[in-house]
């Protein structure tokens, strides 16, 4: 087995509440594999009630080794999930390409039921000088991530987040079940 990969692959990480079958996730392994990116979905062990180390330690079983031709696109809990993965990684490591929707590091007003597994977030200074590619994507009318969490996030990261208008926050109900924002950063 070797250590590396020389073609590109991507995991898609879900949140607080979800599967992989849900949202925009499907659709968005579909175009990726489609395009010869071999695309895996986690299931993260009990996402009503999740448990940071359990939901690292998934994101880290189906990441496997990172390297430039990797791609991680996260969304909500699932960002700060990689991001405290990432943050676990000894140097030197490299992320090809990270796409985070609706991420956040501070306590949820809207979720207080999530303080425990968020903490005081995640420490994200120096990440982005391991990632290629780094896209933020948020919506201007979120009811659970406020807007400035993400904006927060963003420039801790040292970049800006790109906004959705009136995508709430990218679930299925909210009438999103395809988000061509993320396929297009993944792609540039």
């Amino acid at each position: 087995m070797t250590t590396g990969t020389t073609q590109p692959r991507a995991s898609i990480i879900h949140g607080y509440g979800a599967s992989p079958e849900d949202h925009w996730f499907g659709w968005l392994a579909e175009q990726l594999n489609a395009s010869g990116i071999p695309t895996t979905i986690p299931a993260l062990p009990n996402p009503q009630d999740p448990d940071p180390a359990r939901w690292t330690e998934a994101v880290r079983a189906d990441v496997g080794t990172l390297d430039e031709h990797s791609i991680v696109v996260a969304h909500s809990l699932g960002c700060l999930t990689v991001l405290r993965y990432l943050r676990s990684l000894p140097a030197p490591w490299h992320l090809g390409t990270l796409v985070l929707v609706s991420g956040f590091v501070d306590q949820l007003p809207a979720l207080p039921d999530l303080n425990s597994y968020i903490g005081d977030g995640c420490d994200v200074e120096g990440l982005s000088s391991h990632i290629g590619r780094l896209t933020i994507i948020r919506s201007d009318a979120d009811p659970y991530v406020p807007p400035g969490h993400t904006d927060r996030l963003a420039g801790l990261l040292a970049t800006s987040a790109e906004v959705v208008p009136g995508a709430g926050h990218f679930l299925a109900s909210d009438g999103v079940t395809s988000l061509p924002e993320v396929l297009e950063a993944i792609a540039s």
